[in-house]
């Protein structure tokens, strides 16, 4: 390939593992050197390593040897520790670590050198596909998408949900309650989340706020929820108003606000971690706003990167030849329980099958699943909708 192409390919490609634009903690003493020393001190004294499954010993092996490597000598099949990763790590029991690193390598690594485990090393789940907001950057905005006779909205029962869950206990450790809706609009959502109770390392849930109440703040609190996502792109009202539209950045604050008061007084020693993440979709955002206005009340403030979806199913072809690494990484499943590879296949074009009919390994590990993979793998992206026009990699 010519440096011109790789510079384009360079260029058109979006990083959906990577794709903090900013990022702000409030953990600022703890770096990967210290929390690097914690983790081999914990594996020296065997600390959790009863909870560590025989086949993924090697995997553990493997993460303590790249955390131990210079800076100098690693590679990107190499496992390293982000801000993030750092904050989740800071936030668990000591005995849950190194089963969260087997889990986090699955998640980081097993995409970049293209391994299969038998399940995905992150679920998606669907409560919702309904949405009370109109953001510009959301696949909501298309009519075709919303619009009820075309069979797209709807929320997932609850037995649904808890067969789920069922099946991936003790399977996968990484699950969000997220994807095209809003996951509180599923009236369900509290039993939902009661139902998930300590069966998960890393549960998390992403939100607009808007229909945050007493009660679900309770079940979000009460329901082992590790990381909290409140979806919120600027630090003015009238931006806010235009990105997100029928959104209300005033009530919103005062739902999160409410949060806080409850997380502080009734909930104590939760070590939920809450963000506040936008996207960074124009010059008029400010992040230093941003911190300034969330700064006091959650313990994170992100953007992460656009990636243009529009049109994606009758763009013509990219010249992206890059495999899609979220093929190794994540598995999504809607609110009908259909499976699909990923979100930018807002239609489910790409569906694999549905939980109802088979279970869930199946389907990772699946033909069309696997057929998939080979075309990515083969620079053949280009066969396959909507992944001919879609930048993520």
């Amino acid at each position: 390939m010519s440096e011109k192409k790789k510079e384009l390919k360079k260029l058109n490609t979006y990083n959906k593992h990577n794709s903090f634009f900013s990022f702000s903690s409030i953990n600022k003493e703890f770096n990967e050197d210290n929390i690097t020393k914690k983790i081999n001190s914990l594996y020296k004294n065997k600390i959790g390593l009863n909870s560590i499954k025989e086949n993924d010993f090697e995997i553990l092996d493997k993460t303590i040897k790249d955390l131990n490597l210079k800076k100098n000598e690693k590679k990107k099949n190499n496992f390293s520790l982000s801000k993030n990763v750092i904050d989740e790590i800071l936030s668990l029991k000591e005995n849950e670590i190194l089963r969260y690193l087997v889990f986090r390598y699955k998640y980081e690594i097993f995409p970049v050198i293209k391994k299969l485990d038998n399940y995905p090393p992150y679920l998606q789940i669907e409560p919702s596909s309904i949405c009370n907001y109109r953001c510009v950057f959301c696949f909501e905005t298309d009519k075709t998408f919303t619009d009820k006779k075309n069979g797209f909205m709807g929320k997932m029962d609850k037995d649904l949900f808890k067969n789920i869950i069922d099946q991936i206990e003790g399977n996968i450790e990484f699950i969000s309650l997220a994807s095209r809706g809003e996951p509180l609009a599923n009236p369900d959502i509290p039993e939902m989340l009661e139902y998930c109770s300590n069966k998960f390392l890393n549960l998390k849930i992403n939100t607009n706020a808007s229909l945050l109440d007493e009660k679900k703040i309770h079940s979000i609190l009460a329901g082992g929820v590790k990381t909290l996502v409140f979806s919120a792109d600027a630090a003015d009202e009238k931006l806010y108003s235009e990105l997100r539209v029928n959104g209300n950045l005033k009530k919103v604050l005062k739902n999160v606000e409410t949060f806080q008061n409850i997380r502080e007084k009734k909930y104590p020693n939760n070590s939920i971690i809450t963000r506040v993440s936008g996207v960074k979709f124009n010059d008029k955002q400010n992040f230093d706003e941003m911190i300034k206005l969330w700064s006091g009340l959650v313990d994170q403030v992100a953007f992460v990167d656009y990636n243009p979806w529009e049109n994606s199913y009758e763009k013509p072809s990219n010249n992206i030849e890059e495999a899609c690494s979220d093929l190794w990484r994540r598995m999504f499943i809607w609110w009908d329980g259909k499976i699909n590879p990923c979100d930018v296949d807002y239609k489910s074009l790409l569906s694999v099958g549905n939980i109802k009919d088979n279970n869930i390994s199946e389907l990772w590990l699946s033909k069309k699943y696997n057929k998939y993979r080979e075309e990515h793998l083969n620079s053949k992206r280009k066969n396959i909708k909507p992944c001919h026009s879609c930048t993520v990699v």
